[in-house]
Formats: structure tokens, C-alpha cells, sequence
């Protein structure tokens, strides 16, 4: 299993926003939706041992699951729907509990650090100060957790240097979210791969 941790700084947490203005009034949800589609899908597939995690505002977190998803397309509205949807539904998730709103969509009460608490496997920070991705080996069940076009905040910050089990770079540059969601994959998709 791949997992990433998207923090959404400006991200809605309420569904009074307009799929028509993704990049403005819904607080850069379109970078948010390109990273799910970075995560899940293929050129004509979807990857079953990913799931992406949007933390929206550190309070809630909407998990995006490859495995079960069902009726997800590759595109930044139909993912910012199923968003809005979730967040239409906050009050029924209670605690730690889901709120189900599609299959593989489910929205949770939690923030940054809950949704961590929640997550099994190497926990890897992706930074533009970290050690060279290139350099390591891929770890067993990677848990990347990066920013939107934001940097992490002093306590997120914090809360990744007691946590995190790795501190990588992709590359010499620093590069969207969604891009670097790509890189990553790549990298676990090269891992041990041959050519012919």
C-alpha cells in the first residue's frame, strides 16, 4: 500500500464553494483535486494500493481510495464534487467514525496529526531539504506526506520531525504537490523494475 498525505492550508471546510472557481474562492481545491488524480490514477486504470488523504484545515481529512473507488473520473471537478460531497455530510462523521459518501470516498473528523495517528506504515516526509529520494531504497508501505503550494506549518513542522521516518527530496527543484505525487510513484513503480 502507497499512501499520501496532502495538507490543505486554504482548503474549504464547509461545502459553500463553487466547482467553477476551484483555484480562487475554494481556496486552491484544484491543486487538492490534481494531487488525487496524481495518486490514483493511471493512463487507463486506477491504482488499487494507493489512497490519498486530504487534509482540509487540519479538521477534516478526506480519504480517496484506489482499491474502492467506483464512478472516479481524472478530472479536477469531478473530484472537487466529490469534496463538496463529503463535506455535505461532515455531521454524520462522528469522531474517528466516517462519514461514507461514494464508494472509496469517505470523509473523517480529523486533523493533520489524527490522520497520521491513523495511518499504518513509513511515515516520509517530502521536503525540498531532504536527503535525495534517488539515494534510498523504497521503504514498505510509504506514507508521503507533503503540503499543498504552501509550507508545512510551525506545528505541522514539528509534528513531522518527532514522527516521521524519512525526510526525502525528489529533486533539485522544488515542484507542485501533484507533481511530486507523480515523481513518487514513479519512483515505487521503478522499484526493481528491469529492462529488457
Amino acid at each position: 500500500m502507497r499512501q499520501f498525505v496532502v495538507c490543505g492550508h486554504d482548503a474549504p471546510t464547509t461545502p459553500e464553494f463553487s466547482l467553477d472557481d476551484l483555484a480562487g474562492g475554494a481556496g486552491r481545491l484544484d491543486l487538492l483535486c490534481r494531487c488525487v488524480n496524481a495518486g490514483l490514477f493511471l493512463s487507463h486504470g486506477i491504482r488499487e494500493d494507493s489512497r490519498v488523504h486530504l487534509v482540509l484545515g487540519d479538521e477534516y481529512t478526506v480519504r480517496f481510495s484506489g482499491a474502492t473507488a467506483r464512478g472516479l473520473h481524472p478530472d479536477e471537478r469531478t473530484t472537487a464534487a466529490r469534496v463538496r460531497d463529503a463535506l455535505d455530510a461532515r455531521e454524520n462523521a462522528i469522531g474517528h467514525m466516517p462519514a461514507e459518501v461514494s464508494p472509496g470516498v469517505e470523509l473523517y473528523r480529523m486533523g493533520v496529526a489524527e490522520t497520521l495517528d491513523a495511518i499504518d506504515g513509513t511515515l516520509v516526509q517530502l521536503h525540498e531539504e531532504g536527503d535525495p529520494i534517488v539515494e534510498t531504497e523504497p521503504p514498505e508501505d510509504p506514507v508521503f506526506v507533503l503540503s499543498d503550494h504552501s509550507d508545512f506549518t510551525a506545528e505541522e513542522a514539528d509534528l513531522l520531525a518527532d514522527r516521521a521516518d524519512r525526510r526525502v527530496r525528489l529533486g533539485p527543484e522544488a515542484i507542485h504537490a501533484d507533481h511530486a505525487i507523480s515523481v513518487a510513484n514513479n519512483y515505487l513503480d521503478t522499484d526493481g523494475y528491469e529492462r529488457y
